[in-house]
């Protein structure tokens, strides 16, 4: 059987950094990787390190608790498939989940499809918490505590942005919420291999005495005021036009906007740059240079709620470098 970890943890927690520091570690391990994102297109696919070899599949048209499950028991086939047929070559799968995925109902996949119990392992949910903006987000979303509330690992990440008795009050309350799962703190990402892979955390036992109808009920809704856009532009940036713009749009909305990431062309850079936000903490830095050949175009994905798409579109429009700026 193929084993199965499952990283989940609330919007910019530092799942993908987390992945890439698994990724890129030499463990010997061949993994593939399935990664969803809420909303219409997907960033992170673009932020994850891919010279290992590893087979990463994209879901970006739904929720994969809920919307995209069949797109997740399709895909798991078609991966032992391939592997079986000797096309592709893995040992074990990493499921990334979007930020606002119930872990239950992914968990359920592995235990209700027989196919699916017959070829795969679940060895463990691995929950990353963010120290900075965790305790609002188990105050405001239920997934946010579910994630907790069903992990077998936790990983504490952004403790450097606060101070160590928030992070120890946190960490007091992450515990009452889940005093079966071991609790670490972690910087960008760097977790021990043999805390994450190979851990058989799953206990199905354990899970039925928190939730009796775990194997029965696959409903999940989100919350209604929480959307996604996304914003594409084959244009430049004006580097100083767009930090004053998000500056201010930050300060505007900054409560409501729960992740903003995006790959941007920034005029008179040769490098593609990252951007990565969440609320009021926000961030960028530069990558690998735009490849010959390669189309350069900027992708900014926000997830908040009740976010004026018109608003945000209308100001990054005005952002471009002089030669592609509009009126």
């Amino acid at each position: 059987m193929i084993p199965v970890t499952i990283i989940t943890g609330f919007l910019g927690s530092g799942k993908t950094t987390l992945l890439n520091r698994i990724l890129k570690e030499q463990h010997g391990h061949r993994i593939a990787v399935i990664e969803n994102e809420f909303g219409e297109a997907g960033i992170d696919n673009e932020l994850l390190v891919q010279d290992q070899g590893e087979q990463i599949v994209e879901m970006n048209n739904g929720c994969i608790c809920c919307t995209v499950r069949g797109d997740l028991v399709r895909i798991l086939g078609e991966l032992h498939a391939k592997k079986a047929a000797g096309q592709l070559h893995f040992d074990r799968v990493i499921i990334e989940t979007t930020g606002l995925a119930d872990p239950a109902p992914v968990a359920q996949t592995f235990f209700v499809d027989e196919t699916i119990r017959e070829q795969y392992l679940l060895d463990a949910i691995v929950t990353v918490v963010d120290a900075c903006h965790g305790p609002q987000q188990l105050d405001e979303h239920h997934e946010a505590q579910e994630q907790v509330g069903f992990a077998d690992r936790l990983l504490l990440s952004k403790t450097d942005l606060v101070s160590e008795s928030e992070a120890e009050d946190l960490e007091g309350r992450l515990r009452r919420m889940n005093p079966r799962a071991p609790l670490s703190r972690v910087h960008f990402g760097a977790a021990p291999i043999g805390e994450i892979l190979d851990i058989r955390g799953f206990n199905l036992n354990s899970i039925l005495e928190i939730d009796p109808a775990f194997l029965d009920d696959v409903s999940h809704e989100h919350d209604e005021e929480v959307a996604s856009f996304v914003f594409r532009a084959e244009r430049s940036f004006d580097q100083a036009k767009l930090e004053a713009f998000l500056g201010g749009i930050v300060q505007v909305y900054g409560t409501d906007m729960l992740r903003y990431k995006g790959v941007l062309w920034i005029a008179g850079v040769e490098q593609r740059a990252v951007l990565q936000g969440v609320h009021m903490i926000m961030g960028a830095s530069l990558t690998r240079p735009w490849q010959a050949g390669e189309k350069r175009e900027s992708v900014m994905v926000f997830i908040g709620r009740r976010l004026p798409r018109e608003v945000f579109e209308r100001g990054l429009g005005r952002c471009f470098a002089e030669s592609d700026a509009v009126a």
